[in-house]
């Protein structure tokens, strides 16, 4: 007897060794991860459009020391600022934008009638530091001095 007693006491220690879970009433909750999707490809660059027939007229600035800006094109006012930080086209508009240490200065550019080469019809001009709205043509000579 005492040899089955020495037998079967290590299966009686390993036993206790074991636990049960404790039941519960509810499953433990799952941290939630955010599903992050992949951003998609930016659409390649679109060539600007060329104007249609029954196209509006843009309206066009006339501020005094804008007129060397104004009805300007491209490459004019290329070789007037230089390279331009920006360059965008919506439709049949083309947005320059040129900036220096003293202002920005956005020039928008329309064509004027059908088939022809955009030029620019309006300017507006901010202070690069904080964007507030700033005389257009103390900004074109700004610009234009720097070069």
């Amino acid at each position: 007897m005492m040899r089955a007693l020495f037998a079967l006491a290590p299966a009686a220690l390993l036993a206790a060794c074991t636990t049960t879970p404790a039941p519960t009433s509810a499953p433990a909750p799952v941290p939630s991860r955010p599903v992050v999707q992949p951003r998609p490809a930016p659409p390649p660059p679109v060539e600007a459009p060329r104007p249609v027939a029954g196209m509006i007229m843009p309206e066009i600035m006339n501020a005094p020391g804008l007129e060397g800006v104004i009805r300007m094109d491209g490459p004019g006012l290329l070789r007037r600022f230089g390279a331009p930080r920006l360059e965008l086209f919506e439709g049949d508009m083309r947005k320059l934008q040129f900036a220096g240490e003293a202002c920005v200065l956005d020039v928008f550019l329309y064509p004027l009638e059908q088939g022809a080469d955009p030029v620019a019809t309006w300017v507006e001009a901010r202070r690069h530091s904080d964007g507030a709205a700033v005389d257009r043509a103390a900004c074109v000579a700004a610009l234009s001095l720097q070069r």
